[in-house]
């Protein structure tokens, strides 16, 4: 059995002749009570028993319609999810759902978790989990109604009880690819659904009336969402095993700490994700010191402790960078992004067939995008390999950009297609329709807010994108100023002056001062990329510059311009300083590995020395014929030749 269903997930074309031994003539039992009704026929159906039989009329017609080979898969993966077969799930899970997905439920919904129950004798726990794949395909594939989304948010409420308040951790064995997708998907879902109640302008009655109901009012809650995730890590003690992890500790002594939850792989996985899963949350709420902050113990540029889906490194990545970009910590974005992007191209060809291709291809671009914003707003070195494709893609927008005032549209064009769609914390009071009439009320010519408030002010995408213009319009007249410095090493301010009022608008040398102390500010920011190396304890630093014991939020003011100057009352005295590219960092890194391993070698005991063998001493006793090569004359050994 187990060979045929192998199989079924690895045939290529034809699914339907590789599962033959599975009997799915399942009848569609009728209800008991009206059996006993048709022995009666004086008796007449009442409205709950006619809907009653409608309704097992449809699901057996709908039953019906169900293809052969699917119904296989579902009695396949059912069985596979009961005996813990960890192999057999997650080939049904990556291979199988994508391939009939892809073949009979392309443009289509799977058929409905009642539909397939008699497949699976009611078992409700996997049907839970059948309905999170369904709703899934319907938020990814088709548009999801608002009866979808309610019906996605009550089905991620009993899964999760499930996970956490059973009696005692659940015998659930799940690949860590699938337990990575529920959390993505739970947050994913609950952005789409911010974003579809945060437009009450395109809601019709029912909607408005679901909305405003109590019901509607929980569902989707940022608290609801957020006491899920806190309440996962919670269960399984993500953050103590990470801190023991990270002191060393031994097996025994990690087991204690994180008790019985923690030591299943289930809760373990999932807490971790659901850090993971909080950073994007806090990023979407616009909180990026919280966001970094609850990533203190999982660290960004670290191995992860256990063998985590790409969609995981590039999500991280992807966040923590957007947290320093916002925070205007550009060079540590940039290394974030620049570090992650590497690793991407290094390991396309290993994810190529991969589920997530696609959405990993996706964040990669808007890594990309966010990179080149990065380059505009403060130059520095970044590896080649990533920024000639970052000047391949967005070289002329990063030209634009580069001209000051007139890159702007450009600047904003390009952030919000590499942000993400943040989202409000709180819904439009859809429970008092006096308060969401005024917020439909258009606004007069004369009022302040009459550029289309519901967009400037209501959206927080456009809040965020407000706050990085102007941090982009301020820096605007360093471009311009910069290359006229690098031109001089001394520069009297009154000529300076008269070199940038270049259209007669009257600017004066107080003006010109500020932009000045402009582009000193710029050229200084609070960064923890250190310059690569060992520490002085003995500490190696990560992928991303950083050390690992050093807080996401810590760091140093640095300086990132190659222009330095001094006003000396009416002079302007200016150095120019090119850092060049620092090797001796790699090589001393790479030179310590080589001598540990030398070290190790010569510390490891040489292996025994075996008897020969009978047929070993037989060669060694036959005497050498004429054919035989000499052993006497020349040896040619390392730096000449010795005679023996």
């Amino acid at each position: 059995m187990a060979h045929q269903r192998v199989a079924l997930w690895a045939a290529e074309p034809d699914l339907d002749d590789d599962i033959n031994d599975t009997d799915v003539d399942i009848p569609m039992p009728m209800p008991s009570s009206t059996n006993e009704m048709y022995d009666d026929p004086n008796l007449q159906l009442d409205e709950g028993s006619l809907q009653a039989m409608q309704q097992h009329i449809a699901q057996q017609a709908a039953f019906a319609q169900v293809p052969d080979v699917v119904k296989r898969f579902i009695v396949h993966f059912h069985q596979a999810v009961l005996d813990n077969n960890l192999q057999e799930v997650t080939l049904a899970y990556e291979s199988g759902w994508t391939r009939l997905t892809e073949k009979y439920y392309a443009k289509t919904e799977w058929p409905e978790a009642e539909t397939i129950a008699p497949l699976v004798n009611d078992d409700q726990i996997f049907l839970i989990l059948y309905r999170e794949l369904y709703y899934r395909h319907v938020y990814s594939r088709l548009q999801p109604n608002v009866d979808d989304r309610f019906h996605s948010y009550e089905n991620s409420c009993e899964l999760f009880n499930y996970l956490l308040n059973s009696d005692g951790p659940v015998s659930l064995s799940l690949p860590a690819n699938w337990l990575w997708d529920i959390i993505d998907e739970f947050i994913y879902q609950f952005q789409s659904f911010s974003l579809f109640r945060s437009r009450p302008a395109s809601k019709t009655d029912d909607e408005l009336t679901m909305l405003g109901s109590e019901g509607g009012a929980q569902a989707w809650s940022s608290y609801s969402v957020l006491n899920v995730l806190y309440s996962l890590i919670q269960k399984s003690r993500a953050n103590e095993w990470l801190k023991a992890r990270a002191e060393g500790k031994s097996d025994e002594e990690i087991e204690e700490i994180v008790g019985e939850y923690g030591t299943k792989p289930l809760y373990r996985m999932l807490g971790y994700f659901s850090i993971i899963g909080l950073l994007r949350v806090h990023v979407l709420l616009g909180d990026f010191t919280l966001a970094l902050k609850v990533m203190e113990n999982v660290g960004l540029g670290q191995k992860a402790p256990f063998t985590a889906p790409t969609a995981v490194h590039v999500s991280t990545a992807y966040h923590a960078g957007i947290c320093y970009f916002m925070l205007r910590r550009i060079p540590d974005a940039a290394r974030v992004f620049t570090g992650v992007l590497n690793w991407v191209m290094r390991a396309r060809q290993y994810h190529t067939r991969s589920y997530q291709y696609d959405q990993i291809n996706k964040t990669a671009d808007r890594m990309y995008a966010l990179l080149a914003l990065c380059h505009v707003l403060a130059p520095t070195r970044l590896d080649d390999n990533v920024m000639n494709i970052v000047r391949e893609r967005y070289g002329d927008q990063m030209g634009r950009m580069g001209r000051g005032e007139e890159g702007l549209s450009t600047f904003e064009e390009l952030f919000l297609y590499a942000c993400p769609k943040f989202i409000c914390a709180n819904s439009p009071p859809y429970d008092d329709p006096v308060a969401l009439a005024s917020m439909l009320i258009p606004p007069t010519p004369t009022s302040p807010s009459s550029q289309n408030p519901s967009v400037v002010l209501g959206d927080p995408t456009q809040r965020h994108l407000r706050a990085a213009s102007s941090h982009f319009i301020s820096l605007t007249p360093v471009s311009s100023l910069k290359s006229l410095l690098k031109l001089y090493t001394s520069l009297d301010a009154q000529k300076l002056t008269g070199f940038l009022d270049t259209s007669g608008a009257g600017v004066d040398e107080e003006e010109v001062l500020s932009w000045m102390m402009v582009m000193k500010n710029a050229g200084r920011c609070v960064g923890r990329v250190t310059t690569g190396g060992t520490a002085a304890n003995g500490e190696k630093d990560n992928d991303d510059g950083s050390r690992p014991s050093e807080s996401l939020l810590g760091g140093e003011w640095m300086s990132i311009s190659d222009l330095n100057f001094v006003i000396d009352q009416n002079m302007v005295h200016i150095a120019e300083s090119t850092v060049g590219r620092r090797y001796a960092g790699w090589f001393i890194r790479n030179s310590e590995h080589a001598a540990r391993v030398l070290d190790g070698i010569k510390a490891s005991p040489l292996p025994p020395r075996t008897a020969p063998t009978q047929v070993q001493k037989k060669s060694a006793d036959v005497p050498k014929g004429e054919g035989a090569p000499k052993t006497t004359g020349q040896k040619v050994a390392w730096g000449g030749v010795k005679v023996a």
